[in-house]
């Protein structure tokens, strides 16, 4: 089973251990509980499994929203203060690590402060206690011919997935994974995947820049995806040209579609007071569109124009570059399923063909770090915009100095090992490519190449994130390994893995591994390793010579890493090639202090629950040489959750002595999808948002501001620069 459910030891209640999403929380009771297995079927809503403890009450540590359904499920209310009179109930509490539920035979009462929340009954007895993990997974496999027409077929299917056509589908839980898409002579669909009738078709040309775009698309509507001239949506009675601009309409009608359908849903299961739904300019008949099927209501979210409704739209979070090639056929329901905004381009810019701005260190024998030095560009240091400056100067110290050799003393230190002449080298194999900017706060790539500034998204990795293994403790396992003395201040970020309340790590630091210590690090059950160290072409340093991943044959057992060392891409990739779920990486040479500072960033986030992709994008934000980093492999990994469930990054702003400006960035991350509903607990605001969302306050107290900051370790950005919520000095 994927849930463990344990009495606790030094306090009364239970924990609770999904092994799939690595989550655990505590349940508190009133009294020693001795936790029985009960039947799932006692709970209204499906779990993954139930227990039943005798206690008078319920109480869990984070601010939640009760939701009480009556013994039938009528939803009766909802709320985080309220009681009810005696009768039979099932109760969910929202959010928590898992969907949580509980039924019992008893009135009672919901009380919260601003850390938890609790349910009081009135007249103690047996609880029912149901847990389902947030984790999805497919219902099998469609086997086709990877011709585009073929193709069509399958990703047809992919909707099959979707637990229900109506708006409440822009919840993640209610979405399902896509079924998975595999080569094949002959087109097979499992049995288990049966087509949605939607009445939407999506016509395209049967070609792949054609296809590949709509992938989400087709997903997120149950849509046919038929061959034909002139791409467009049609639904009966309705047609909804997709050019000029194709790739750009298909990720309007996306952000579209799934933003009024988060507002048509609080006519349904969950009529809570939306945010986004009080402040729309649409004069729309919410609840009329809301009993409308799938294609009706479709057609008339795209009668109201873009341009009516862009403005309200939150900034989406991930466009994933596909290459329209046959190879990347797998990788579809995957892409679908994050629902991310899809481009398909045919043709992409090779680093080496930009006329050399600002990526003299990619090798070549023309491409030294000297040149690179000539130009003022920092440390593999690549501009966003491709351009030569990075809107600031570096001093002289932070500049590619050649090797390993330069003692503590000097800060400009690269971590690389001194293998070869031109050490500003990235090996010559490696094709290093530019894609389009993205609008999107995320940027993943599927294809040959080795993108900048983009997630290097790889088919093996996302298939271990469907992997269900049982682990052997409960407990998230961090272990930093420093094989270079100079570089031991960085290996201080043991102290900054950890620092969470409710979540248990087991934290170890090892330095100077020989070659076979490094080899049984790699292949241990190790949650997150955060090497610091050198890497050249030989691989990684070791303390007596090197260890090559390319070349060594190893079952890797680390789940996520970071490899904080020159060039350590291609060892990076041997990771997650073997066993990795995914990691972050180095491009090129990148001095001593400035990856210290990058190491202390990640390793703060990965512990507050951030994903790979945006612990990345915050570490940008502050440092601009987190531009020579990127993510290889899944880049939605996390190796535990935040307390929020969303990855949330403050900004701050002084307005007086007194007051702020804030706002609060909250990101889709792991199970919290796209469509999760979502508060901020400050006190001048009560709304329900849905993620991903930007929300601003002026005028918030230093007092209020404090007390919120207090609940959660989290980024903050103060002037722009990059602070933390429990060091913050007002």
């Amino acid at each position: 089973m994927s849930i463990d459910i344990d009495p606790l030891r030094e306090a009364d209640g239970i924990t609770v251990t999904d092994h799939i999403e690595n989550t655990q929380f505590e349940v508190y009771t009133d009294r020693p509980v001795d936790p029985r297995r009960r039947p799932q079927s006692d709970h209204y809503f499906p779990v993954d499994a139930s227990v039943a403890v005798e206690t008078g009450s319920i109480e869990i540590p984070r601010v939640a929203v009760v939701e009480t359904r009556a013994g039938d499920g009528e939803l009766l209310t909802h709320g985080d203060c309220y009681a009810m009179p005696d009768g039979t109930y099932h109760v969910g509490i929202n959010p928590a690590p898992t969907k949580l539920y509980l039924t019992f035979d008893s009135g009672f009462s919901v009380s919260t402060t601003d850390r938890t929340t609790r349910i009081d009954l009135d007249t103690p007895g047996a609880v029912g206690l149901g847990f389902r993990s947030l984790h999805q997974t497919p219902a099998g496999t469609i086997t086709t011919p990877t011709d585009p027409e073929s193709l069509m077929d399958a990703v047809s299917l992919l909707g099959s997935a979707l637990q229900t056509t109506s708006p409440e589908r822009s919840f993640p839980t209610l979405r399902g994974h896509p079924p998975l898409i595999e080569p094949g002579d002959e087109f097979r669909v499992p049995e288990r995947v049966e087509p949605i009738d939607s009445g939407v078709r999506i016509v395209v040309p049967p070609e792949y820049r054609y296809l590949y775009p709509v992938v989400s698309l087709a997903y997120y509507f149950a849509a046919d995806l038929v061959p034909g001239d002139a791409p467009r949506i049609e639904g009966d009675g309705w047609t909804y040209p997709l050019e000029p601009g194709f790739e750009e309409r298909t990720a309007q009608v996306l952000r579209q579609s799934f933003h009024m359908d988060c507002l048509a849903r609080t006519e349904g299961f969950y009529p809570v007071d939306l945010h986004e739904r009080e402040t729309t300019d649409l004069d729309l008949d919410w609840e009329r569109l809301y009993d409308l099927p799938l294609a009706e209501r479709l057609g008339e979210y795209l009668d109201v124009p873009f341009g009516d409704v862009e403005a309200e739209l939150p900034q989406w979070t991930l466009t994933t570059d596909v290459r329209p090639d046959p190879e990347n056929v797998e990788m579809l329901p995957f892409v679908a399923g994050e629902l991310s905004i899809v481009r398909s381009p045919e043709t992409v810019t090779p680093v080496d063909d930009d006329g050399g701005v600002g990526v003299g260190f990619f090798g070549g024998a023309d491409r030294s770090p000297s040149a690179a030095t000539r130009r003022e560009v920092p440390v593999g240091g690549v501009a966003p915009d491709g351009g030569g400056s990075l809107g600031g100067v570096l001093g002289d110290d932070e500049f590619v100095r050649g090797g390993a050799s330069a003692g503590a003393a000097n800060p400009g230190a690269t971590r690389g090992a001194d293998a070869t002449e031109n050490r500003g080298a990235v090996p010559a194999q490696t094709d290093f490519v530019r894609p389009e900017p993205v609008d999107t706060v995320e940027h993943a790539w599927v294809g040959d190449g080795v993108p900048l500034d983009a997630n290097k998204a790889t088919l093996d990795a996302y298939h271990r994130r469907l992997e269900a293994g049982q682990v052997e403790q409960s407990r998230i396992s961090v272990l930093v390994v420093c094989n270079d003395d100079q570089m031991r201040e960085e290996g201080n970020v043991a102290d900054l893995y950890g620092l969470r309340d409710m979540v248990q790590f087991d934290i170890e630091v090892r330095h100077d591994l020989t070659r076979e210590e490094m080899r049984e690090v790699l292949e241990s059950d190790v949650d997150f390793l955060h090497y610091i160290g050198h890497v050249d072409d030989r691989g990684m340093q070791c303390a007596e010579e090197y260890l090559d991943l390319t070349d060594e044959d190893l079952e890797i057992g680390v789940s996520a890493f970071l490899l904080n060392a020159c060039q350590s891409y291609q060892q990076g990739e041997a990771l997650v090639h073997r066993g990795s779920r995914g990691g972050i990486v180095t491009l090129s040479d990148v001095a001593n202090s400035p990856a210290t500072k990058l190491g202390r960033i990640i390793a703060r986030l990965m512990n507050s629950g951030f994903n790979l992709r945006t612990a990345l994008h915050v570490a940008k934000r502050e440092l601009i040489t987190g531009h020579q980093y990127i993510v290889v492999g899944d880049g939605g990994t996390t190796i535990c959750q935040s307390r929020s469930g969303s990855a949330v990054v403050i900004n701050l702003k002084r307005e007086s002595s007194e007051e702020w400006r804030v706002s609060a960035d909250m990101l889709p991350n792991g199970p919290y999808g796209n469509g999760t509903l979502t508060t901020l607990n400050l006190a001048t605001d009560d709304s329900n948002h849905y993620i991903p969302v930007k929300l601003d306050y002026e005028a918030v107290s230093t007092e209020e501001l404090s007390k919120f900051l207090d609940l959660e370790t989290a980024p903050v950005f103060k002037s722009d620069q990059l602070v933390w919520s429990d060091e913050l000095n007002f």
